[in-house]
């Protein structure tokens, strides 16, 4: 990463305002998965090492469009946060205003402030000129360690670097060094895995990913659109019918590089206890049912291509993974990269919720925070939040 982090700028004595990414869900008011607010924490102990007059923390939650929503709100993330940095953690009703302004006077010295959700202002997603101006009042420098939001050029990712000296976190290093590494030099064989509803979310990946990488397997609803653009019939299956002539030019583009699964699991409904049967994708699905998953076939055939991989990449699930039984293949391409002696990148999205379901997060080599801004970065298009930080002399 050529860009500046914590280890390049003082920080003792200073109030710094770290972006982080505690879009975390939130059920009845408790945090039921605190795995984004762990994330942050090697970041935030160096900070607190580094004697700081205090950190005020600023975050996203949800889409509350604009608007003050308590089901939104911050608040449940304190508890969780206090318990994993061990000190105090105090809250601000909003994240700029009186409010902010005499929360962070308050806090002692040394202390954590945690601000309220920026998106309950407007213009935290237009980048508006003078809510950054506010956001960067409260400190004396700005550290960006939300590469989930990297993507986004908004008030508190991107404007707020015009009034402060700005560097990245641990994460954000993390991040980039194994995403951008991995695009720039890959250890060969490269083979990148993708899934997920749809083609059209994923063209720009899919046609920088065949550059680089050996294979490119394909799984989920989109082997649906690539299976019709073949000619072959796909029943009652998802389809992108007007992604179908891109899938063709997206195939004779990347010739035997591009691999879908030739077995697939089809049901007689769109429902976890339906009918199952096993066929040939080149068969033909029959009206009235639909392919949720790779087959157990299907699985072995990438099993043979990934064995001999030095680099994966993954974003997508193989089926429809919210349902138990057509969450198999997903599964089982998890247990095949946490066997796996290369470098596991797991990028964003459902993947990650599947590989963390299954228990095999510590196995892979890294698990990306940002779904969008993985994909985007493996797009290769430049990310607003990170074009910000100041660079490396």
């Amino acid at each position: 990463m050529n860009k500046k982090t914590v280890r390049d700028i003082d920080l003792t004595g200073k109030r710094v305002l770290v972006r982080v990414d505690f879009n975390v869900p939130v059920a009845d008011g408790v945090v039921t998965d605190a795995t984004r607010v762990r994330a942050a924490i090697p970041t935030l102990q160096y900070i607190l090492e580094q004697k700081p007059r205090y950190i005020a923390l600023m975050s996203h939650l949800g889409r509350p469009k604009g608007e003050i929503n308590p089901k939104y709100s911050l608040k449940p993330v304190v508890p969780v946060l206090a318990e994993l940095l061990g000190v105090d953690v105090a809250f601000a009703d909003n994240c700029v205003g009186e409010a902010a302004e005499t929360a962070a006077a308050a806090v002692p010295e040394g202390g954590v402030l945690l601000l309220e959700n920026t998106r309950f202002h407007a213009g935290e997603t237009k980048n508006n000129e003078e809510l950054s101006q506010q956001l960067a009042a409260l400190g004396d420098v700005y550290v960006n360690d939300a590469f989930g939001s990297a993507h986004r050029a908004h008030s508190s990712t991107e404007g707020v670097t015009h009034y402060l000296p700005a560097v990245g976190g641990f994460l954000m290093e993390k991040e980039l060094n194994y995403l951008a590494r991995t695009l720039e030099a890959p250890e060969k064989p490269f083979v990148a895995i993708l899934g997920g509803a749809k083609v059209s979310d994923k063209i720009g990946v899919i046609e920088a990913l065949l550059s680089k990488c050996d294979r490119l397997l394909i799984g989920g609803g989109m082997a649906n659109t690539f299976y019709k653009a073949k000619g072959w019939a796909i029943g009652d299956s998802l389809v992108e019918d007007d992604a179908i002539d891109t899938a063709k030019k997206l195939m004779a583009a990347g010739g035997n590089k591009l691999v879908l699964p030739e077995e697939v699991v089809i049901a007689d409904a769109f429902d976890n206890n339906a009918k199952t049967q096993i066929i040939k994708a080149a068969d033909g699905v029959p009206d009235g049912w639909r392919i949720l998953d790779i087959s157990p076939g299907a699985v072995e055939a990438f099993r043979e291509v990934l064995k001999e991989a030095q680099t994966i990449v993954w974003n997508g699930p193989m089926g429809v993974f919210e349902m138990d039984n057509f969450a198999k293949g997903t599964y089982a391409i998890a247990e095949i990269l946490a066997e796996s002696s290369a470098t596991t990148i797991i990028g964003g999205g459902d993947s990650v919720a599947a590989v963390q379901k299954a228990g095999l997060g510590e196995r892979m080599s890294h698990i990306s925070t940002g779904g969008g801004a993985s994909l985007e970065l493996l797009e290769g298009k430049a990310l607003p939040g990170v074009v910000a930080l100041a660079d490396l002399d």
